[in-house]
């Protein structure tokens, strides 16, 4: 997939506000100082969509971006720790609840881990939270490039093993790096066959 626009359309807080879902969407969600917004950068070709802060919790809306006209790029809030009052961050998990649950046209959760370190608890809960609502999601490896590429091997391996103790197949595994560009055409090659789905059944539908 060639990306030759990609424009920012809106920053919200409230789901029924969104862009109207006649478009399929792809969402980016890791927790806080995972390297999404870098990553976002890389996918689109555009350094400066999505912003970058050295302080973890800096995306506190639900921010879409329209890709090519044809499909949004979604980045949402991180989850885990961030400098936010408890209150704050109540309003972002039933944020995230919401979204996941009202907006139809979301394909796939691209769930950001950095491969750098062990398993994370919060990481796990939140993958398997998302198994038992039925969510479609993809597991993106972050910063592969801070590690040789044994050690980056072996922490995926690591954390796959960690999921396999609740799961019975793993999800779609992808490793990415900011950096290099490694994983740019597999996220994408999988959100351009998905497009063609969408787009598929849309016209089908139409036509009845």
């Amino acid at each position: 997939m060639i990306i030759s626009e990609a424009n920012f359309i809106q920053s919200n807080t409230e789901v029924d506000k969104l862009p109207p879902d006649n478009l399929p969407e792809y969402a980016f969600i890791g927790r806080s100082n995972v390297g999404k917004s870098s990553l976002i950068n890389m996918l689109t070709g555009k350094k400066k969509l999505a912003k970058i802060s050295s302080k973890p919790g800096k995306t506190i809306t639900i921010n879409h971006f329209l890709i090519n006209e044809s499909w949004y790029l979604v980045d949402l809030p991180g989850y885990g720790f961030a400098k936010r009052s408890r209150t704050e961050r109540e309003k972002w998990v039933e944020m995230l609840k919401e979204y996941l649950q009202k907006r139809s046209n979301l394909v796939y959760l691209f769930v950001l881990i950095d491969s750098r370190i062990p398993p994370q608890k919060i990481d796990l809960e939140f993958i398997n939270d998302l198994g038992q609502q039925g969510i479609p999601f993809v597991l993106i490896f972050t910063k592969t490039d801070k590690l040789s590429k044994g050690m980056a091997s072996k922490q995926i391996t690591i954390f796959k093993n960690e999921l396999l103790k609740n799961w019975e197949a793993l999800p779609i595994t992808i490793s990415t790096s900011s950096e290099t560009g490694l994983g740019r055409d597999e996220v994408l090659d999988i959100i351009d066959s998905e497009n063609s789905s969408f787009t598929q059944e849309e016209t089908t539908s139409t036509s009845k």
